[in-house]
């Protein structure tokens, strides 16, 4: 409990000295929480260029508004809820101007993007790589089928691991309202998914 009040009092040393313009502290702040961003980014946005994209816009955002942070929340709450805003508009921009296909044409003929993303826990079994392959495409689907809002809160809770409550500040919302949110979200992945499990 110590360890962690002692990290919190000199974040809070190094955010203040970043918004009084020192800059070798706004860049330890950047350096804290650079992969966890881009991890964020990458797992939301699936594509390493919009996810990078979102990196520099995010930090970007940080820099221009720190001033304004006012401590009423975590730097880490404040930081994430930038970066799925920024992930959010994202996202609505596909599906305006539509995805990318996943089918790609090569000199070999079409080929499935996902299918070239390596898998080396199934290799040894190609009964279990097919089934892998086919859950991945149905997830993939069903993530795609979802609003912006819903993908955005299953992908928190399952593939960030935070809780419904962080959730709900990072999205401007209340815990109960992401909860809901959820809940549809995975009510949707339940009914693809069915013939899976």
């Amino acid at each position: 409990m110590a360890q962690k009040i002692a990290g919190q009092v000199e974040e809070t040393a190094l955010i203040r000295a970043a918004q009084g313009g020192d800059p070798a502290a706004f860049e330890q702040l950047v350096r804290a929480y650079d992969q966890s961003v881009l991890r964020l980014a990458m797992n939301l946005l699936r594509s390493p260029e919009d996810a990078q994209d979102v990196y520099q816009d995010a930090f970007l955002r940080v820099y221009k508004n720190l001033d304004k942070f006012r401590f009423d929340c975590s730097f880490h709450t404040w930081l994430y809820r930038i970066v799925t805003n920024l992930c959010l508009d994202h996202m609505r921009k596909r599906k305006v101007r539509k995805e990318e296909p996943t089918i790609v044409a090569t000199a070999e003929g079409p080929l499935d993007r996902m299918d070239a993303v390596p898998e080396e826990r199934v290799d040894g079994d190609p009964q279990r790589f097919l089934f892998s392959g086919e859950l991945r495409k149905r997830v993939k689907e069903v993530l795609a089928e979802m609003t912006p809002r819903e993908r955005m809160v299953f992908e928190l809770r399952h593939y960030q691991g935070l809780r419904l409550r962080r959730i709900g500040e990072i999205l401007g919302t209340t815990e109960e309202a992401a909860k809901n949110c959820l809940f549809r979200a995975t009510q949707k992945m339940r009914a693809a998914l069915g013939d899976f499990v």
